[in-house]
């Protein structure tokens, strides 16, 4: 036996000969910190920031920042506002996350497949290693990765990814692997927006305008080829068009910004602003990127989105709450997870197996015509 405390390699969960493998789904959100405290809210966000896919400057300077000003100053403000959200059950973003992959976990198993799906954070508590070592654990050889992120980027998407191959690194016995990149432009991803959209209309009714608000990034990261600001634009075009809005009844914006560089423009609180003071009096916000409510979402949207807005000249202001464990989503979520699960369920196989000799039998009797 090689000694493990030499070995590159973690330790493996004990292998049973003749076990069959399990397909597991791990639903992949951002994080948050464990409570709405200072320090908890520090080490989240020394963890946060401390990825080079997140802050894309020179790595010493960055560092300095990060630690001699950064998480000197902004953690005690963070930590208010995260209390300001913080609900009995905990932070919204875990509370959604937790429960979407409980919704994707029975409608995977209500065909009689014992598909496993579990959450992970790609920040914070319920780590991306922790959870994969767990499916591992629970007879997992085969792994979907499925990110949160509707719109594909590098500092979320490809950030998930690098967790789970840096998992992978350590690993011996390494399952097989699927990622899924984007579902920006999914049909049943569009019409859950819509459907949360048109059933907050019933009540609070149509706005003078809607602002779709997506969370910025960089704007260098557009010229460097990260497809997501194309991505919101399809989005919002195509929820846009589900819900028959003219153009001069909607925008897009982005939001959260970070530092003093040039993010992705239009920006989300002077847009509420410019909307107010050009007589637009109605204004509903919807966020199509986040699938789950959360500090973004709750704070900076629904308070001081809200706050900037009416201060400016409007009079009605509504935050449309994010998809969460709507069941249309949760079964679009489904849809897309069974999509990419292909070949990976029981009987899938064997179906493949039928098609491939349709198609042998197909040539045959052509070439015999």
């Amino acid at each position: 036996m090689p000694d493990k405390k030499n070995s590159r390699f973690g330790t493996e969960p004990p292998y049973r000969h003749g076990q069959g493998g399990k397909v597991a789904v791990l639903y992949c959100n951002l994080g948050t910190p464990d409570s709405p405290t200072t320090k908890d809210v520090r080490r989240y966000l020394a963890e946060f920031l401390s990825d080079p896919r997140v802050v894309e400057i020179p790595r010493l300077l960055w560092l300095c920042i990060l630690h001699g000003v950064i998480l000197r100053l902004r953690p005690a403000a963070s930590a208010a506002k995260y209390a300001s959200i913080w609900t009995p059950e905990g932070s919204p973003l875990l509370v959604w996350t937790r429960k979407q992959a409980q919704g994707l976990q029975q409608r995977l198993q209500a065909g009689g497949n014992p598909t496993l799906a579990r959450f992970a954070m790609r920040y914070g508590s319920h780590s991306i290693p922790e959870q994969l070592d767990a499916l591992k654990a629970e007879g997992a050889t085969r792994i979907l990765v499925v990110p949160a992120y509707p719109q594909y980027s590098g500092t979320t998407t490809a950030s998930v990814f690098d967790a789970v191959y840096t998992w992978a690194a350590r690993v011996r016995n390494i399952p097989e692997l699927r990622f899924v990149n984007r579902y920006h432009d999914h049909p049943a991803y569009v019409e859950a927006l819509a459907a949360s959209i048109r059933q907050r209309w019933d009540t609070l009714g149509r706005p003078d305008r809607l602002l779709m608000s997506f969370h910025g990034v960089p704007e260098r990261t557009l010229h460097l080829g990260d497809p997501y600001h194309c991505e919101c634009q399809k989005t919002g075009r195509l929820l846009a068009q589900a819900l028959g809005l003219q153009d001069r009844e909607w925008g897009l914006s982005f939001q959260s910004r970070l530092g003093r560089a040039k993010w992705l423009e239009p920006y989300t609180e002077p847009t509420l602003v410019q909307w107010a003071q050009t007589g637009v009096r109605h204004v509903q916000v919807v966020c199509p990127g986040f699938t789950a409510d959360c500090l973004e979402t709750l704070e900076e949207i629904a308070m001081e989105g809200r706050h900037a807005f009416l201060n400016a000249g409007g009079t009605q202001f509504h935050y449309l709450p994010c998809l969460n464990d709507a069941p249309q989503w949760l079964d679009a979520l489904a849809g897309i997870a069974q999509k990419h699960l292909q070949g990976w369920m029981p009987g899938d196989n064997d179906n493949a197996a039928e098609s491939e000799q349709s198609r042998a039998r197909a040539l045959a009797m052509g070439a015999k015509d």
